[in-house]
């Protein structure tokens, strides 16, 4: 049996034994209460979420960034600082493992190249892979997603994306463009793996669309849902690879093991701390959780407290039991909903129809946005109305004749202000045409009066 390299994130002592490497800049002792003070003014931060009105008070973190979205609707039950960019390290794989799925098949051959291998360090995530060695996208995508393995992400991509013709580059341009699609505004991806670039960034929120994204692929559930994967032999190793899950809240027999998590990614380098995505279902709803930033298992607890409140202070207020906006003729799937807490009623929702063409005389879908004090509560894909459209039209008639307006009020603008300067253009060009005439006639004179002084 081989033995297979773990997560990153599973040595939340790395930064301290990093600093270990100088000790005489600092002692150990003071490396350990700078570190204690700066976990305690992030457990300080005011979560953002608890300033709105009637909202239940959501639990201090450690983490730098938190957030628990409602998987299918999109809503935001909790946020510290969800849109500040940070590093995302291994939980960047989801978003492989997204685009991987929709752009390949699971029987695709993956093969590994020293491109593949030859980035590695001695304490990156990773399962021993050689080169020439070949296995299948679906075992691939175990050893991404339980090991974690850096080199079976960057294969991944190299592999899917050579099989699309635009190789690994063009591979990693997929993985921006599909955060776009997905709404992801502060996001930016430059390896398929998360190691660290301090051009690869993310946000809490930006994380929490992807992982709502990739938990909807079955595929994907079902890798996750296994806690131990054995990767037999290939066509260079004879020996099989035993991948166990990394994630702590998935494994029954674990202290952090959480009864409705489903799925999840941990993540860990030096610059990003801890980074943790858990998916959960209750039966009732399907949160996902983000933590960014964290303190090595810290990050556990942290993600078991906002489930907690997620689940146990929020509720589903169906949309197709409301009476709709003039703006919305009918929901595309019936069972849309909104999330709130008791205390909130739908009253008090506002909702912003958000084109999804850009020509809005032939746009009949368009998404509802619904917030509460500007805060997302869920989001619905709706056929507008013809009244929605008929203001549409008028508002871009009521934007072109106001271009016009502007267009024709500079004309008369530019009219009025050469008029002003006609009466001296006229007598410029009298004063021009005094002188042609004078002019010559004084010369003349002045030449006659120097001859006659002559003379005398």
């Amino acid at each position: 049996m081989q033995m297979v390299y773990a997560e990153e994130g599973n040595n939340p002592e790395a930064t301290e034994e990093a600093a270990d490497a100088n000790p005489e800049e600092k002692t150990k002792g003071q490396i350990a209460a700078e570190e204690a003070a700066k976990k305690q003014a992030s457990y300080d931060t005011p979560v953002d979420t608890n300033a709105l009105e009637n909202w239940p008070t959501g639990p201090n973190v450690y983490a730098a960034s938190a957030i628990v979205m409602d998987i299918d609707s999109g809503a935001v039950l909790y946020g510290k600082q969800i849109d500040e960019k940070r590093y995302p390290a291994s939980i960047t794989k989801l978003l492989t493992v997204l685009v991987a799925l929709e752009n390949a098949n699971l029987t695709d051959k993956i093969t590994f190249t020293d491109e593949c291998l030859n980035f590695l360090e001695w304490d990156d995530a990773n399962i021993g892979m050689r080169v020439g060695e070949e296995i299948t996208l679906e075992e691939a995508l175990y050893g991404v997603l339980l090991a974690s393995a850096n080199e079976v992400s960057y294969a991944v991509a190299k592999n899917v994306g050579e099989n699309l013709g635009i190789g690994y580059d063009g591979f990693i341009e997929l993985m921006n463009e599909r955060a776009q699609e997905l709404g992801c505004k502060n996001s930016h991806w430059v390896n398929a793996n998360g190691l660290h670039d301090e051009n690869h960034y993310t946000t809490a929120y930006d994380m929490a669309l992807i992982a709502s994204a990739v938990y909807q692929k079955e595929d994907f559930q079902r890798i996750e849902q296994t806690l131990e994967y054995k990767l037999g032999k290939t066509n260079l190793v004879e020996e099989e690879r035993i991948l166990d899950q990394n994630h702590k809240m998935l494994w029954p027999e674990n202290y952090y093991y959480y009864p409705y998590a489903k799925a999840g990614k941990t993540g860990y380098t030096d610059q990003a701390k801890t980074t943790l995505v858990t998916m959960s279902d209750n039966g009732n709803m399907r949160l996902a959780v983000v933590v960014l930033g964290d303190y090595g298992v810290d990050a556990y607890e942290d993600t078991r407290n906002i489930f907690e409140d997620g689940f146990g202070n929020f509720r589903k207020v169906m949309l197709s039991e409301l009476s709709k906006s003039e703006d919305i003729e009918s929901f595309a799937d019936n069972n849309a909903y909104v999330v709130l807490p008791e205390a909130v009623d739908f009253t008090n929702v506002d909702c912003e129809i958000q084109l999804s063409d850009s020509d809005v005389n032939n746009a009949d879908m368009a998404t509802a946005v619904y917030t509460y004090q500007g805060n997302i509560v869920g989001k619905a894909e709706v056929k507008v109305s013809d009244i929605y459209k008929a203001k549409q039209s008028a508002a871009v008639t009521e934007k072109k004749d106001s271009k016009k307006s502007t267009q024709t009020g500079a004309s008369k603008d530019e009219e009025i202000s050469w008029k002003g300067y006609l009466p001296l253009i006229v007598m410029g060009g009298i004063t021009v045409a005094i002188l042609f005439v004078f002019l010559p006639i004084w010369l003349h004179l002045q030449r006659k009066r120097r001859k006659n002084r002559r003379r005398r």
